[in-house]
């Protein structure tokens, strides 16, 4: 008796993958595809550069426009922009080259920013305290302070206070904190009483930093206010940042010599903690946000935050949680800590 096949049936191959399994047709394809190991060999070597200039930060020279601490402060973004537009074209290209290249970078950017994927905060904690860059042409800086103010921090730091508006931020948040100082454009408010409060000195000839002795029921803490001079990037001089360097150099010596154990550092550092030049600061503290927060935390600017150039450090404390705060009319978004003493 004669057999009869359907046409699926004639063309079965019991060696071939299930009908719709793309996966295993792509690498079927790929398998044919000689040229699938030389092509994309320019992004394989720019993924191997990617990953140099994230690996080796800080070989970078700062002689040259301060190129180092420019690569720096908008370091993760290497990573963030980079390797998916070099994935995107090692697909296009169909490159195995240039994909397993492309390891390596992300190895390294996860070594460098992992850390910061998850969320390490906890509960707890015995003093809350938040920092503000209000912005010297703020439009409504009554509404700033009381938006700020209403994240429930004991301790609150602001900076680019204008002359003349020490006291329109004070009447505004009288209510709330009983006890402040304003020294230049930088100013301090504390539910806590504060004492030995003074200015200090960046070697700038105006004042642009403080520290106050806040005396909490968990004992005395020394809490250091500050605005790093601002920095440019301009197109002959490239990254200037000569007077924010060395004012972060003065600060760095001051709360080297504080005597009081405990010390919070809240501020506008114009920098980020992978900035070499802020390390007279970061060497000795600790940043709230690598310690207890979750994400980057990036505060500047506010409209499409790019860097965390706004900083709570710590000294002597633990910090338990850190966050950003919802923008106001500043030109920064507020950034708030919640500490254990």
């Amino acid at each position: 008796m004669a057999q009869t096949f359907t046409t699926e049936e004639a063309n079965t191959d019991p060696e071939a993958p299930a009908p719709g399994s793309r996966f295993h047709r792509l690498l079927g394809r790929l398998r044919r595809d000689p040229g699938i190991w030389r092509r994309g060999v320019v992004l394989a070597v720019c993924a191997v550069v990617l990953t140099l200039l994230m690996g080796l930060h800080a070989s970078l020279p700062n002689r040259f426009g301060n190129l180092g601490s420019l690569s720096e402060t908008f370091l993760p973004w290497l990573g963030i922009v980079f390797v998916p537009l070099l994935l995107a074209a090692g697909i296009w290209r169909r490159s195995a080259t240039a994909l397993l290249a492309l390891l390596l970078p992300v190895v390294v950017w996860l070594d460098l920013f992992g850390g910061l994927l998850t969320d390490k905060s906890s509960t707890g904690g015995d003093l809350t305290v938040a920092t503000h860059n209000v912005n010297a042409e703020n439009p409504d800086p009554v509404r700033t302070a009381q938006e700020v103010a209403a994240s429930g921090a004991d301790v609150l730091a602001l900076q680019e206070v204008a002359q003349g508006q020490g006291k329109v931020y004070a009447k505004a948040l009288a209510g709330t904190y009983r006890y402040h100082s304003v020294q230049g454009t930088v100013g301090l408010w504390s539910k806590y009483p504060l004492t030995d409060t003074r200015p200090v000195d960046l070697r700038l000839g105006w004042t642009r930093a403080m520290r106050s002795t806040v005396r909490t029921p968990q004992g005395d803490v020394a809490v250091y206010v500050a605005h790093m001079p601002s920095v440019r990037v301009k197109l002959r001089a490239g990254f200037t940042a000569g007077q924010r360097d060395a004012s972060a150099d003065a600060l760095g010596t001051a709360i080297a010599h504080e005597r009081v154990d405990r010390v919070i550092l809240l501020g506008d550092l114009n920098g980020t903690m992978n900035d070499r030049a802020l390390n007279a600061v970061t060497s000795q503290m600790r940043s709230t946000q690598g310690a207890a927060g979750d994400g980057f935390g990036f505060s500047w600017p506010a409209s499409f935050p790019l860097a965390r150039i706004d900083q709570i450090m710590v000294k002597g404390v633990e910090p338990v949680s850190s966050w950003t705060l919802p923008r106001t009319d500043s030109d920064h978004l507020p950034i708030a800590a919640r500490i254990d003493l």
